[in-house]
């Protein structure tokens, strides 16, 4: 009951920091939008854009964590977990988009130099950065293992680089190459985290197509159980993750004939050991003593036999 209230609280405490994320990024838009157009920056222009995505993530993090708490119901029997998957792919997604456009206007700025207003640029760079810097902390330590805040925690790294940049930009706007310099670090940055983002995507496709969890050898899971419950053998076995560590499995046992008071003892100490030792948060084994005929790992898939 401790750990419940426990859990419930640090995770109402991390919706209070995801608000208090959007606030400081709706400022961050309103300032740098205004100062782009007084300054003439277009590094402040495209800021201002990109943290506006950051924003519109950071909402859709807040909206997928309060739908992934809800309970299972008859309609939806594994309740709305996946709804934090699916935002942080459309958020690492998002990513790529923006930094692609980013990219295509720091090269515009490569081969069209133009002066700006660098006191004014500066201002509004350190007020970016300090607000990205914190929204980076209220979030920091809360990315591990949530693909959800991963991708919104993501975007917020990669504003911040970016405001790091314009912030290198604007104090050497007045060097001979100052003009250049602010348009290759933004690309060397984005770049970066579009490897990243691109990493995300790929996880996020990879729970929602239902793949084997990384780091799950399912050959080995097979030999462990014939360890932990001699006699006994796994087929038909498909795992899968309703989203990061929160793994499924369902499978064939094959248990040595006895009788059924001897059964549920050997059921739970199988369920016991998956959970253990792979992490496994629900399992769902059919007991079989005569077998299905297909003693297969992931099973042959083939239509079960017709009945005379």
């Amino acid at each position: 009951m401790h750990d419940h209230h426990s859990h419930a609280g640090e995770s109402r405490g991390l919706e209070v920091r995801l608000i208090g994320a959007i606030a400081l990024n709706v400022l961050i838009v309103i300032a740098e939008f205004a100062g782009g157009l007084i300054s003439g920056s277009l590094a402040l222009l495209s800021d201002a854009v990109h943290n506006l995505s950051d924003v519109i993530a950071l909402i859709i993090a807040y909206a997928a964590r309060r739908l992934g708490r809800r309970p299972p119901s008859h309609r939806h029997t594994y309740g709305l977990g996946r709804v934090e998957v699916m935002a942080a792919l459309f958020n690492s997604a998002t990513i790529l988009v923006v930094g692609t456009l980013i990219i295509r206007s720091a090269i515009y700025r490569l081969m069209h130099p133009s002066p700006i207003l660098s006191g004014v640029m500066l201002a509004v760079a350190m007020v970016g950065l300090f607000a990205n810097l914190f929204s980076v902390l209220l979030l920091k330590g809360h990315s591990h293992g949530d693909l959800n805040m991963r991708a919104a925690f993501l975007h917020l790294m990669q504003d911040t680089l970016s405001s790091v940049a314009v912030v290198i930009a604007a104090l050497l706007s007045a060097w001979k190459y100052g003009p250049y310099l602010d348009p290759i670090v933004s690309i060397l940055v984005i770049v970066l985290v579009l490897v990243s983002g691109w990493r995300l995507v790929r996880v996020a496709m990879h729970v929602l197509l239902e793949g084997t969890p990384e780091g799950l050898d399912l050959e080995e899971l097979r030999r462990d159980v014939q360890q932990t419950a001699p006699g006994c053998d796994l087929h038909h076995v498909h795992v899968w993750e309703l989203r990061p560590e929160h793994r499924i499995l369902t499978a064939h046992l094959r248990v040595e004939d006895g009788p059924l008071s001897k059964l549920e003892p050997v059921m739970r100490k199988v369920r016991g050991r998956l959970h253990s030792r792979w992490k496994i948060s629900h399992s769902t084994l059919e007991p079989e003593i005569l077998g299905c005929g297909d003693t297969e790992l992931l099973g042959s898939h083939s239509p079960p036999p017709s009945q005379a």
